[in-house]
């Protein structure tokens, strides 16, 4: 398993940060879904938060309002401070 990612939140400079272990379970914890505004990404985490809420696990969901720009630190803020784990919608 690849213990190193690229850090995606600045485009200008690219960091590497050691990956953070994966939860066990996501029973108790909010999974951020986050549309970076591609077409189709928001089809894609309805299907997604469909089925995370037949598992009983709650969700919450954040988006830029366009792919063409970096997120703002508000919109990371939010992120940070209602989600334990994010999922980010790649779709076309």
């Amino acid at each position: 398993m690849n213990t190193w990612l690229r850090d995606p939140t600045a485009e200008t400079e690219a960091v590497m940060r050691a990956r953070r272990p994966p939860p066990k379970s996501l029973d108790g914890l909010t999974v951020g879904l986050f549309d970076i505004g591609k077409t189709r990404s928001d089809e894609f985490l309805n299907q997604i938060e469909k089925r995370l809420t037949e598992r009983g696990i709650r969700s919450k969901r954040y988006g830029k309002p366009t792919n063409a720009k970096v997120a703002t630190r508000e919109i990371v803020d939010q992120v940070v401070s209602g989600a334990d784990v994010v999922l980010i919608a790649l779709s076309d």
